[in-house]
């Protein structure tokens, strides 16, 4: 009988928010596509409330990336924990 093989750990990746304050010019369309993530601060601006990006909302926060007129919004996809 042969020795069983270690099965590899799966990672599954995680996707983060980052917007860049000094190239937004505070448009809004970000806050108006992911309300769960963003929000705004008392000037206008979007405001991170959450970096990870739940997987149902990782289309809308990649459609914000198309529309940030600044593309100042951006969406980085890293490594997670073993699962």
């Amino acid at each position: 009988m042969e020795p069983k093989t270690p099965r590899r750990k799966l990672r599954r990746p995680e996707y983060l928010l980052v917007i860049d304050p000094t190239v937004c010019d505070g448009y809004g369309y970000c806050v108006e596509l992911l309300p769960s993530n963003l929000s705004f601060d008392d000037w206008g601006y979007p405001m991170i409330k959450t970096r990870k990006v739940d997987e149902q909302d990782l289309e809308l926060a990649y459609r914000a990336v198309k529309l940030c007129p600044k593309l100042a919004f951006k969406v980085n996809k890293v490594k997670s924990k073993d699962i």
